[in-house]
């Protein structure tokens, strides 16, 4: 029978490097005190480190800095709403940020989010989760929601042929697939702004 800490290890490595989390990604692993030995363990080795109270992450390598990653906001983010079991989508330049739309990096994340407005602080800036209705984007993949409020963030006189071209750069097929499927129901310029993406050509195909 595979142990606790075998289990942790292996639920962390099956998501590779990069992946934030919290003890509740691991609660099928074993006891609450098992896994919050084998997470000290991994922690002590460096394996793993702790970005804020209760979220860690399997960080990245730089080989430019040749030290660990800085880790990513969304990762954060998307960690915090499973601990909590939040629907959450990322807002303004956030969005535009995490689509590659805007290479300015926001000082704070913002998430619209279906549970309590709270702010969280971590080395890289804030996280604020809004409370706010998210019932258009609920039924969408995070990838599709993230393209969604990108969109409306830049508003429809601004979604020019670079932004589109830059759009499905930015999006595998299976994602273009996935969101003219999803999105058909949102706003009617957006649904049109992501089939014209979706057509297109990306730079390097």
């Amino acid at each position: 029978m595979q142990s606790v800490s075998n289990k942790v290890v292996s639920r962390i490595y099956g998501h590779g490097r990069g992946w934030a989390f919290t003890k509740k990604d691991l609660a099928d692993c074993g006891g609450s005190m098992a896994v919050e030995k084998a997470l000290a363990r991994l922690r002590s080795r460096g394996t793993i480190r702790l970005l804020l109270r209760g979220v860690y992450d399997y960080p990245r390598f730089s080989r430019l800095f040749k030290a660990p990653a800085t880790p990513e906001a969304d990762q954060i983010a998307q960690a915090i709403a499973r601990k909590f079991g939040w629907s959450i989508c990322p807002s303004g330049a956030t969005a535009l940020n995490l689509l590659g739309l805007s290479t300015q990096v926001p000082a704070k994340y913002v998430y619209h989010s279906d549970g309590p407005t709270k702010k969280f602080n971590w080395s890289g800036g804030e996280i604020a989760f809004t409370k706010r209705s998210t019932k258009e984007t609920s039924s969408l993949s995070h990838r599709t929601a993230l393209v969604v409020q990108a969109l409306k963030s830049l508003g429809q006189e601004h979604v020019d042929s670079e932004v589109l071209t830059r759009l499905a750069k930015n999006l595998t097929a299976k994602e273009k697939s996935a969101a003219v499927r999803e999105a058909r129901y949102v706003t009617g310029w957006v649904y049109d702004a992501i089939r014209k993406a979706v057509a297109r050509e990306a730079p390097n195909g």
